[in-house]
């Protein structure tokens, strides 16, 4: 399969409903709600919700269910790129290929404006889109729940707090990890989680699903850091970080393997990550 050609066509569908989710550019305060809809839609490829889609597909879930919360996701993700791009971090004054938020805002609308979509999220992870049921219901209080997880101080804003702190210092391996793991990795695997558990996949399902997400998480950063030449790469050397993103690979597809031909998607993606260059 042509895997750009389908994430380019689901990044639309999913773009046409964060636009919904997001406040109106002239809304008051304007500028606010501007930066909020420059800061989301300004590209990229929508893995994170798309991921969460695929795993709802696979375990034979109703996907209309699943795109609010895949939207939240990546509102999730767009505040912390947002956030990770201030000068207090890492200071990125371009974010795909323009003007990074703060640069054409200001900081402090920079920093509102995460601040406005994380909150935004989780409105939208509670919100009754696709709810028809008290099971229905139950699934998604558990859904936010394990993205409150995934996001937090033991989660993604953990990984970018160790990702601080040893800017100026030597990294170990095992902080490398830390890193990789939390910082890019958590979001990824909860994307599958999050998926699965609303379409309604067994708990096998769902574990296989999310294990699946935790290697391409890792996978996804080990890329990023060969491309960089930065943490895990530089830790362990280039050629040893794209073996291990190799054997990441194929632990990831097998964690799928049981699902059959259901998982074409999955695995294109998967290669896609491995094998992209930006």
């Amino acid at each position: 399969m042509d895997i750009n050609k389908y994430l380019e066509k689901q990044s639309a569908k999913i773009n046409k409903v964060l636009g919904s989710f997001l406040p109106g550019k002239g809304a008051h305060p304007s500028t606010l709600h501007e930066a909020m809809r420059y800061a989301v839609l300004s590209g990229g490829k929508r893995i994170r919700p798309i991921l969460a889609l695929e795993a709802c597909r696979v375990v034979g879930g109703d996907t209309r269910k699943v795109l609010p919360a895949a939207c939240a996701l990546e509102l999730i993700h767009n505040y912390s790129l947002t956030h990770d791009d201030l000068p207090c971090m890492d200071n990125d004054k371009e974010r795909r290929g323009r003007a990074a938020c703060h640069m054409k805002f200001g900081e402090d609308i920079a920093l509102l404006v995460g601040d406005a979509l994380l909150t935004l999220a989780f409105k939208v992870l509670c919100s009754k889109n696709g709810v028809r049921s008290a099971l229905d219901l139950e699934r998604q209080m558990n859904a936010a729940r394990l993205v409150a997880e995934a996001v937090g101080s033991e989660g993604m804003v953990g990984g970018q707090a160790v990702d601080m702190e040893f800017q100026d210092k030597d990294m170990d391996l095992a902080t490398a990890e830390y890193i990789n793991v939390h910082k890019s990795g958590a979001l990824i695997a909860v994307a599958l989680r999050v998926g699965a558990t609303l379409g309604g996949g067994s708990e096998k399902q769902v574990q296989a699903l999310y294990r699946y997400g935790k290697y391409v998480g890792l996978l996804f950063q080990i890329v990023d850091d060969i491309m960089d030449r930065q943490g895990y790469a530089k830790v362990i050397g280039v050629s040893e970080a794209k073996k291990e993103a190799e054997a990441l690979l194929g632990k990831a597809k097998a964690e799928i393997t049981p699902f059959g031909r259901r998982t074409a998607v999955l695995e294109a993606i998967a290669d896609f990550v491995l094998t992209r260059d930006k």
